[in-house]
């Protein structure tokens, strides 16, 4: 149980987030289904307050609606908000390499240093480093483009949430996920734009293509 003493904590309302976002990746909330504040803080022994904060987190990403005077119910995430920030995220991290590729602000060591980190949370199953080490790869690309727009369109896609539901899916191979990275880095270290900017399009490709099988 969660410590009830702790509701204005940050970190309790991502605890509880990440718990709802892997339910409903994993199919144990159903398209309709009705969240209710009240049971969800009884069960994680809180108040509502933090429920409330995961909920509008969710929502903003586009996996549950909220609707006045009847509570928050579980979007198809599956066909509509992943696939569209799959087509959007292709497109901004695209621009990103386009800009990136060949800066002197972006230090090719540490996106290597972040495959490196997914290789090894693969190995151990660890679904936390998984996604703090994709999204701060990702994040170290589009900063380095030095477009402060692009930059908040891409921070604005909540991509920790949609990556913890990607990697939530049943019969996700997390080694397949980590290595999938590594050609991005080396097209970018051979200061290949156009191939950088391709393997980024594809690479988001691929996971929007895994909702359709």
């Amino acid at each position: 149980m969660l410590d009830p003493h702790k509701d204005s904590s940050p970190s309790l309302s991502g605890r509880i987030r990440k718990t709802l976002v892997e339910r409903i990746a994993t199919g144990h909330y159903k398209s309709g289904e009705r969240l209710i504040e009240l049971k969800l803080a009884e069960e994680f022994g809180t108040s509502q307050l933090p429920v409330r904060e995961a909920l509008r987190d969710l929502e903003m990403a586009g996996l549950v609606t909220s609707k006045p005077r009847r509570g928050s119910f579980v979007k198809p995430f599956a066909t509509s908000a992943q696939r569209e920030i799959y087509l959007v995220r292709g497109a901004l991290e695209e621009a990103a390499a386009r800009l990136a590729t060949g800066s002197l602000a972006l230090d090719i060591t540490v996106l290597q240093r972040e495959v490196d980190g997914m290789r090894d949370a693969a190995l151990a199953r660890d679904i936390e480093r998984m996604i703090a080490h994709s999204v701060q790869f990702h994040r170290a690309i589009v900063a380095a483009a030095g477009n402060e727009l692009l930059l908040k369109l891409w921070d604005s896609l909540h991509l920790e949430i949609h990556t913890r539901v990607t990697l939530s899916e049943p019969g996700i191979d997390f080694m397949a996920a980590a290595e999938s990275h590594q050609p991005i880095v080396d097209a970018i270290k051979a200061k290949d734009v156009e191939l950088a900017c391709r393997l980024s399009r594809e690479h988001q490709a691929y996971f929007e293509h895994r909702l359709n099988v």
